[in-house]
């Protein structure tokens, strides 16, 4: 492209006056350049290097700086196609202030979405505001006919791109302001179709960004764990097929995903006891992370393998079908370690570390062994087999059906691996969910994230006072983090058991389930031991006694006494208000009291305000303050509020507003009428200000 020209006599030299010979231009002088700069655009992760994330319906809201020297208007366009499209589709964004604009585009498949900005100096749109000022302005009709053919050739430049009858329209209003037709000049109609086929003058691009679109249930799905091996008759290793006569009770509460701990073989060498002694008792049934074993027939079977003792592959295809039945997707647990009697060990000793003496060394870490279990040495010399052999095992069960998986420990395998295999896998399977067990430092637990597993456990577990709750939940959900990193907020696993749910008994475990399935929209539970309120801690450590990963538990899956009516309801609430299926919004509120935490998530036509207690002992009271301006909520005239879990109905006015909790009932999960209107729709997400 051309910028400027002269038509000054040359000079003695040949060039023109004012001019350098090319000789005289310095080597860094640009080829081409741009009076457009796009020095932002939001969101995007590390500058563009790992993708946004949205579940599939979510839609991306794309703000970017772009600004120009001098005054003329410009152009600016947000470019998006998903990888599987041939043609990019196009939406204007809008002048939002400060240089700032704005548009949005839609997320309607699964995979990969591509992003940019585009800008270019709108020469028509310039004119027409000149024009229009002077109109209004009450030029003489002289000035106001020369500027017309000034617009008339801006807009012959448009019908020299544009082609079949849009040519003709364009060319006709063209002739009209040749004719001098003032009004044919005015309006947006004209400067949109202009826009549509102009020269797109000093053209500028940002770089192209990405968005991973997950199903929805990466945003929005409730897990439920359960060991099957304890679904059978008390006294007998249950099976598959008894696990599968728990899916509709499972299904009943709410739930969407059934998360599975290790199914595999179990080795015998090394196997542990009852809560996690160094030597087994006969008849202990070893812990299901210590993977490979024999099967039925006396041969190995590893990652996969079924335990012959839950029924073999057979039955579980027979449980992944009942699933599916009955409405519930099943989750599996990726254990990339392997017992001293998995196949691996034998035929593929290259894949793991040994000793000088020829040994391999177990797990560990300290001060926690783990005898029964080999690492896996990534950075074999075989590394490439090695690989692609563990790559393998997420396709054979994603072959039988399971397209969900939790990750044991992935922070303690190379992230290349981790960066190479997802997106491996995602290029055949763009509906996988991976859910990251890292409980490491943050910015760890972050990176897997942006590698690419769509969910993550977190440290809610541990967060327990209000201080805590809101300075952890703001990390999460009102920064960047939010744009890659989902969190799955978990009260309890096998493996831990917080001091708030042994102390605190039913009331606290209430309380955290509400935290759990209010505050963030993916959440789990380890379930029996969480509805049936077991909370025997073992003396020594932050986990359950009796610990169900090392050993048969029966448990009553129809108890009256149970939490379960009271997750159903949760559950019930979630799925019936999209505020709450949706992590995007999450507002803190005043209660004037360090025990009563109180919270809102919204969407265009739903609003819910949480309000909990963080004293399962003692009944605690307060002013929840609503900041009524910013929630769309009237300062002087009544209006209308539920009590979705306890099914009472209020009507508040004002901002200020009177709580009590007690143990007995530690939660409100109020829905708020806004103009009568609590309908579902798609979100519009606003990130709030610290409240």
């Amino acid at each position: 492209m051309t910028h400027g020209s002269s038509s000054s006599p040359a000079s003695s030299d040949g060039s023109a006056p004012g001019t350098s010979t090319p000789e005289a231009i310095a080597p860094t002088m640009p080829t081409s350049w741009s009076r457009i700069l796009i020095p932002s655009v939001s969101p995007s992760v590390d500058g563009g290097q790992w993708p946004i994330k949205r579940a599939r319906g979510e839609p991306v809201q794309v703000t970017a700086g772009v600004l120009a020297d001098g005054h003329e208007s410009l152009a600016v366009e947000l470019v998006y196609r998903h990888e599987e499209d041939e043609q990019e589709s196009v939406v204007p964004m809008e002048a939002t202030g400060n240089d700032e604009y704005a548009g949005t585009f839609p997320t309607e498949k699964l995979g990969t979405y591509r992003y940019r900005v585009r800008a270019w100096l709108d020469r028509f749109g310039t004119w027409q505001d000149a024009f229009e000022r002077r109109v209004s302005g009450g030029v003489g009709r002289d000035e106001l006919e020369s500027e017309l053919l000034v617009g008339a050739a801006l807009v012959r430049e448009a019908v020299a791109r544009a082609s079949g009858q849009e040519a003709e329209r364009l060319a006709a209003r063209a002739q009209a302001f040749e004719d001098g037709d003032v009004d044919a000049a005015l309006g947006e109609d004209v400067a949109a179709r202009v826009r549509e086929h102009a020269p797109h003058d000093m053209e500028q691009e940002s770089p192209a960004y990405e968005v991973l679109v997950d199903p929805e249930e990466a945003r929005s799905g409730a897990w439920y764990e359960f060991f099957p091996r304890s679904a059978g008759p008390e006294g007998r290793h249950g099976t598959l097929d008894d696990a599968a006569e728990v899916l509709p009770r499972i299904k009943e509460m709410g739930f969407d995903i059934v998360y599975l701990p290790p199914v595999h073989p179990i080795g015998e060498t090394n196997r542990k006891g009852k809560d996690n002694a160094p030597t087994a008792a006969p008849g202990d049934p070893g812990s299901p992370w210590a993977i490979g074993g024999f099967l039925g027939d006396g041969t190995k079977g590893g990652h996969k393998s079924v335990h012959p003792d839950l029924g073999g592959l057979e039955a579980f295809d027979r449980f992944v079908e009942r699933a599916d039945e009955v409405g519930l997707t099943v989750a599996l647990d990726i254990a990339f370690q392997c017992s001293p009697d998995h196949p691996y060990v034998e035929d593929h000793p290259e894949w793991f570390s040994h000793r000088p003496d020829g040994s391999i060394r177990y797990a560990e870490n300290p001060p926690k062994k783990y005898q029964d279990v080999h690492p896996i040495d990534f950075e074999s010399e075989a590394w490439p087999a090695l690989w692609a052999e563990l790559k393998s095992v997420f396709e054979f069960w994603i072959e039988r059906g399971v397209t969900t998986f939790r990750v044991d420990n992935p922070h303690t395998k190379p992230f290349a691996f981790w960066q190479w295999c997802l997106s491996e896998l995602r290029r055949e399977t763009p509906e996988l969910i991976v859910l990251a067990e890292a409980f490491t430092r943050p910015k760890t637990m972050y990176t897997l994230a942006k590698l690419g597993f769509n969910n993550s456990y977190t440290y809610f577990t541990w967060r327990n006072s209000k201080e805590e709750l809101v300075s952890y939940g703001r990390e999460l959900f009102q920064t960047d983090v939010a744009e890659y990193f989902r969190p799955n907020f978990w009260p309890n696993t096998p493996d831990i058991l917080h001091d708030e749910l042994v102390h605190g008994g039913r009331p606290a475990h209430k309380t955290r389930f509400v935290l759990a399935a209010t505050l963030s929209s993916a959440y789990g539970v380890y379930g029996p031991p969480f509805e049936h309120v077991y909370n025997e801690q073992h003396p020594e450590r932050e986990e359950y006694a009796r610990n169900e990963k090392y050993e048969i538990r029966s448990w009553d899956w129809h108890d009256p006494t149970s939490l379960q009516p009271f997750m159903r309801r949760v559950n019930e609430i979630r799925k019936a208000n999209p505020a709450l299926q949706q992590m995007r919004t999450l507002r803190f509120h005043e209660t004037r009291n360090p025990n009563l935490l109180a919270y809102s998530k919204e969407t265009r036509d739903n609003l819910i305000v949480v309000a909990v207690t963080l004293d399962p002992h003692a009944p605690q009271e307060g002013q929840l303050v609503l900041p009524n301006g910013d929630l769309g909520l009237p300062y002087d005239e009544p209006f209308e509020v539920v009590d979705a879990l306890h099914d009472s109905r209020y009507t508040w006015r004002g901002t200020q507003h009177y709580l009590r909790l007690t143990p007995d009932r530690p939660a409100h999960i109020f829905r708020v009428e806004r103009d009568g209107s609590n309908e579902t729709s798609h979100p519009v997400y606003h990130r709030p200000v610290h409240a």
